[in-house]
């Protein structure tokens, strides 16, 4: 007579298992430091700005627009933007009174703050941009209709990025009367 092997399902899944967890490859380690700044790049006439990543809740390219009458020069248009209608304002022109020259590199970044929704013509995107700490300056932007927004820079090779607040810009009481 042969001897009758009894084959336990369970305990040769729960081997299974150990085996894999041994020789499982650890996760990634983040080896970012808390405290760098994430960003979006963007230039604004001849100056090179960065808005903190969550400040930006869209970018988009130059949408088509709808001229709204008797508003304020700087307010390029309103654009309908899946079902929802977006105030588009020409940052440039707001901030220094001289237009942008809309190119296939002008782009819009949407802002959506504290009821505020709104859609800022910027020159060009330049995408994410991350600044340790140790990159910071206390040099601000030299255009001064930007510098009232712009606390502090970062360097990055030989440009500096004046960090701008797009949050305090669209809160401001002449950013909000729009209406002439």
């Amino acid at each position: 007579m042969s001897a009758v092997t009894i084959i336990d399902p369970a305990a040769i899944l729960k081997d299974i298992d150990e085996r894999c967890r041994l020789s499982a490859a650890g996760l990634p380690q983040k080896l970012e430091s808390s405290d760098a700044l994430s960003s979006v790049g963007f230039r604004l006439g001849g100056s090179r700005l960065v808005a903190e990543l969550g400040e930006v809740a869209e970018i988009l390219t130059y949408p088509e627009m709808t001229v709204v009458p008797n508003t304020r020069p700087w307010v390029s248009g309103i654009a309908n933007i899946r079902g929802k209608l977006l105030p588009v304002i020409d940052l440039n022109s707001y901030l220094t009174g001289t237009g942008t020259e809309v190119t296939y590199r002008t782009r819009v970044l949407v802002v959506d703050y504290q009821d505020i929704y709104s859609g800022l013509v910027v020159d060009e995107v330049f995408g994410l941009k991350h600044f340790p700490e140790e990159a910071r300056v206390d040099t601000t932007c030299s255009d001064e209709a930007i510098r009232a927004y712009v606390g502090h820079s970062y360097r990055s090779g030989e440009h500096d990025w004046g960090l701008i607040s797009l949050y305090s810009l669209v809160e401001t009481p002449q950013f909000l009367q729009t209406a002439v």
